[in-house]
Formats: C-alpha cells, sequence, structure tokens
C-alpha cells in the first residue's frame, strides 16, 4: 500500500515537471499549491518540503519569477508549521532558492524576511550562514548597504572586509577608509561578535590599498583607537576602556553613533551600567558608568590604568 502511495506521488511529480518544461506554467503552478494544501493537512513535512523546493527552483530556473518566489514562501511556511530544527541542512538550500531570485521580484523580500524568522530560532538575528550567502547575492548586484547588512550579523569577516574595502574604494570618500571598518567593527561588538570583530579589522586593514598595515601605528588615529580596543576587551580592563575613550574623543567625535555604540561595548565586555538620562558632556556616559563600577576609583587607580595603556599610544597622544 505504502509503495503504490509512493509510485502515485512519483507519477504526479513526474507530471508536474513535464507541465513546467513544455511551459504549462500555470496550470503546473496550482497543482503545485492543490499539493502543498493536501500534503499539509495530511501532515506529511518532508514530501511537502522536497516538493516545494524542487518546484521552486524549476519554475525560477524557466524564469517564472512569481511562481517560483509563490512556492518558495509556502516551504518556509512549512519549515515553520513543521518546526523543522535543520537549520544547516535547509540553510544552504534557502541560500539557493534566494539567490535564483531576481531582485526585481517583489517576493523577494518577503521570502526572505520569513526565512530569516523561521532560522531565528536557532539564533536571535538570523542563521549567520543565511546572512554571509545573502549577503554575497548582494554583493554580486552592487547593492553594497544590503550586503554590508548582512555581512554584520554573520561570521565572516573575511568576506566583509573585502566588502567594506570595495565598498569605500567605489563609493566613500578616500577620508572615510577609517569610518567604514569603524562602524562595522562596533557593530559586531554589539552583538558580542568579538572574534569576527577582529577577523574584519585586521583583514580590512591589511588589504585596503591606503592603509596595509597590520598594526600600530596607523596614521589615521581611529584605527588606532579601534586596535586598542580590540586588545581592552581581551584583557576585560576598565579603566584602560575609559581612559582610550577619553584620549581618542576627537577621533569618536567624528560619527555621533560611536557613542552609543561605545556604552553597549562598555556594557557587554567591561561591566558597565547603562547610561543614565542626566548625563551631561558627550563623554560622561563612560566616566559616570566607571565610577559606579570601580570599588576604588581614587586618583591612584586613574593613575595604574594609565600606566596600563602601550607606550605607542602614550607617544601619539602627547
Amino acid at each position: 500500500m505504502a509503495a503504490s502511495s509512493v509510485r502515485g506521488v512519483s507519477r504526479v511529480l513526474e507530471k508536474l515537471e513535464n507541465s513546467v518544461k513544455n511551459g504549462n506554467y500555470y496550470e503546473a503552478h496550482q497543482m503545485y499549491r492543490t499539493l502543498y494544501f493536501r500534503y499539509l493537512a495530511q501532515k506529511k513535512y518532508k514530501e511537502t518540503l522536497d516538493m516545494l523546493y524542487n518546484g521552486s527552483l524549476l519554475f525560477l530556473e524557466h524564469d517564472q519569477q512569481i511562481s517560483g518566489a509563490d512556492l518558495a514562501i509556502l516551504l518556509v511556511d512549512v519549515l515553520v508549521k513543521s518546526e523543522e530544527k535543520d537549520y544547516d541542512g535547509w540553510t544552504p538550500k534557502l541560500c539557493k532558492i534566494f539567490s535564483s531570485i531576481n531582485a526585481s521580484t517583489p517576493e523577494r523580500e518577503t521570502f526572505l524576511a520569513q526565512a530569516l524568522r523561521w532560522s531565528s530560532n536557532h539564533r536571535s538575528f538570523g542563521h549567520p550562514f543565511l546572512h554571509q550567502c545573502i549577503a554575497q547575492v548582494y554583493w554580486d548586484e552592487k547593492n553594497y548597504y544590503q550586503a554590508r547588512h548582512h555581512y554584520i550579523y554573520s561570521k565572516d569577516g573575511l568576506g566583509c572586509a573585502k566588502l567594506l574595502i570595495e565598498f569605500q574604494s567605489t563609493q566613500g570618500f578616500q577620508c572615510e577608509a577609517d569610518l567604514f571598518i569603524a562602524q562595522a567593527v562596533f557593530q559586531y561588538l554589539c552583538l558580542s561578535n568579538k572574534i569576527t570583530a577582529y577577523q574584519t579589522f585586521t583583514s580590512y586593514t591589511e588589504q585596503h590599498p591606503r592603509i596595509k598595515r597590520s598594526g600600530p601605528p596607523y596614521l589615521l588615529p581611529l584605527l588606532n583607537f579601534i586596535f586598542f580596543l580590540l586588545q581592552a576587551i581581551e584583557s576585560r580592563k576598565l579603566p584602560t576602556f575609559v581612559v582610550l575613550c577619553e584620549q581618542y574623543e576627537p577621533s569618536i567625535k567624528r560619527d555621533p553613533c560611536y557613542v552609543g555604540y561605545l556604552d553597549k561595548i562598555g556594557q557587554i565586555f567591561f561591566g558597565l551600567k547603562p547610561p543614565q538620562q542626566k548625563q551631561t558632556g558627550l563623554f560622561g556616559n563612560f566616566f559616570e558608568s566607571f565610577l559606579r563600577g570601580l570599588d576604588d576609583s581614587d586618583e591612584e587607580t586613574s593613575q595604574a590604568s594609565t600606566s596600563n595603556l602601550p607606550d605607542m599610544m602614550h607617544s601619539e597622544l602627547d
């Protein structure tokens, strides 16, 4: 009985594939949707997923974008309803579908949003590899803004660095070479992803044609600040963090967003409390949090923290 049912399903799917190949797109699309509802009602999740995945790619291969995207959206719906947890298995398949849907197809964004929402059950912001694949697709389309956004939620620091170099070189000003990497590093750190932050910074500074250095001193002060910040995060020394922010205040002031990022970084890696509403001054957050976070905040402690900074930094700031 089971074998007969399998043969029947195979014949139906073969007929559907032939309909698509013969150009009977509307008929095939409606049949796929009919089978979707039937299988879903019977809770035949595996059969439904396989059918929708293969059908979606088949339509897309024949440039039937709307039909292919529609089946792709239904596919994610089944992943959610079946409570599918095979994220590593399905993420590459979702990436393949996304890369096959034209950028001009409105349904692509719907599919992407739902796919990320499903994978968010694995990670808060979606599966890192899914973000990495999406970023690569946007990069190929020269959509740098979206590519950069998704790289931030990935673990591909090398890819992100290469994107940022191309992005900055083609669409940024020469004086912004440090700004492009700074924002990316701060955002990685705000997501507690210090490994990818370090990898991105190192690769960017080594490969960018206007920087090409594997370590300090950098010509651009903001790069030195980021380097020392990453070192401070490894040591988790709060005094060092506070002094860094104070000494590099002119560089940090170049973008108003940096203060907010650094507040968050201080909370994550150095145990700072959230900033108070009534603080005054650009760096009031850092210093008041610093005082609250130390048991002993006398002048001797402050001097000791400064003495722990690298000699190169002292010479730069003198």
